[in-house]
């Protein structure tokens, strides 16, 4: 599997060390090794939809700013349209890209993967 982005290089070789260890995981790597057509994209909008303040979320893609936002979440993704960024930094939520939130969720429990 080759990307070309050297990000995406980083952040799947993360998620391919943690799922060794979790089928979180290891649903996470499948996703991010499709090709790049088929990468996923979510706006902001439906996240909000589908979470509550305080929970942990996983974008095996990009965030785009389509929507809005009024809680609290982590978010972690491949990445993050500059829109999406303002709209998520100004309702106070956590960003950081995928690699990073490996470390942090090793097992990947009580965390949802919106696609």
């Amino acid at each position: 599997m080759e990307l070309r982005s050297k990000v995406a290089r980083r952040v799947l070789l993360a998620v391919e060390n943690s799922a060794k260890e979790s089928r979180f995981w290891k649903r996470v790597e499948e996703i991010l090794s499709r090709p790049r057509s088929r990468r996923v994209e979510v706006n902001i909008g439906k996240i909000a939809r589908l979470t509550k303040p305080g929970d942990r979320v996983v974008v095996p893609g990009k965030v785009l700013g389509g929507g809005n936002i009024k809680h609290n979440v982590t978010i972690a993704a491949l990445s993050f349209s500059s829109a999406a960024l303002n709209k998520l930094k100004a309702a106070g939520c956590t960003i950081m890209r995928i690699d990073e939130f490996t470390k942090i969720e090793p097992k990947g429990s009580g965390v949802k993967i919106i696609v």
